[in-house]
């Protein structure tokens, strides 16, 4: 399997006025091409602090003081920011959980994804425009047409977060991270757009970190699963053997507070199967 993303040893310093040394610690695990590895844990488990280091975008307080994050064998850690920026969009991007503070209240919608072309793209602002109209066709937005010239406050929820991962396959990156991409949705919305990433993924060959702290979720959606707690990596396995077999106490209490018929419910509206 060709390795898209490899995190070796990788430990990330938190000030020294915080209750533990390490806002994760000594942590690798490994994405191949195509596949989805989901990141699970509580609130303050590292699980967002692995995903902004993977992608350059730590606060400023926190630093990456060992390891390698190797984008196809670049360690990002390494690069400098203009190498980061062109990074970003073009072999990696990233969809955030909120798409109200990810998008720009006061630009078009059209206008935020053709932006991402600009930076990276020798295209004309007509190409720009059209491209901008493709993608949001791809991602299945309705009236792509006419939906281009809208403000993020005109659309919905669940268009708005569309419009993120339109912005996020702009420049058609291989790698993206999802941080709790679908946590702020309901759960008929959630299950569509969960739906529209594994379609994707289909699509476009792409591979997914998926961070998140609803199991029910990620049962259906993850190849593997990377349980952490406290900065560090409970339990590294398939989701299958991990939903069926946790080893560590606190997966086992992950697992346990699935709230019941909410695994079937997710089942039902996903494509799974």
């Amino acid at each position: 399997m060709t390795l898209v993303l490899d995190v070796k040893n990788l430990s990330v310093e938190l000030p020294q006025s915080s209750d533990r040394q390490y806002a994760v610690e000594d942590i690798s695990f490994s994405l191949g091409a195509g596949e989805i590895v989901c990141v699970v844990g509580e609130s303050g488990s590292g699980k967002s602090v692995t995903a902004q280091t993977v992608m350059g975008l730590l606060p400023r307080e926190l630093r990456a003081v060992r390891g390698q994050t190797l984008l196809q064998e670049e360690d990002t850690l390494l690069a400098d920011p203009k190498r980061l920026r062109d990074l970003r969009g073009t072999r990696m991007a990233m969809i955030f959980q909120e798409p109200m503070t990810a998008l720009n209240p006061v630009a078009r919608v059209g206008e935020q994804i053709a932006e991402v072309l600009e930076i990276h793209t020798d295209l004309s602002a007509i190409e720009r425009r059209k491209k901008a109209i493709e993608i949001m066709e791809a991602v299945h937005l309705p009236d792509p047409q006419k939906m281009v010239d809208s403000y993020p406050h005109q659309l919905s929820g669940g268009q708005r977060q569309r419009i993120c991962i339109a912005r996020a396959l702009a420049v058609k990156p291989e790698f993206i991270v999802c941080d709790e991409s679908v946590s702020a949705l309901d759960v008929s919305v959630q299950a569509q757009v969960l739906n529209l990433l594994l379609d994707l993924r289909e699509e476009f060959n792409l591979t997914y970190i998926f961070i998140s702290h609803d199991l029910s979720v990620v049962k259906f959606i993850s190849d593997r699963m990377v349980v952490m707690n406290a900065g560090q990596i409970e339990e590294y396995d398939s989701s299958d053997v991990i939903y069926n077999n946790p080893q560590k106490a606190y997966t086992q209490k992950l697992i346990q507070a699935i709230p019941k018929g909410e695994i079937a419910d997710i089942e039902r509206r996903l494509k799974v199967g």
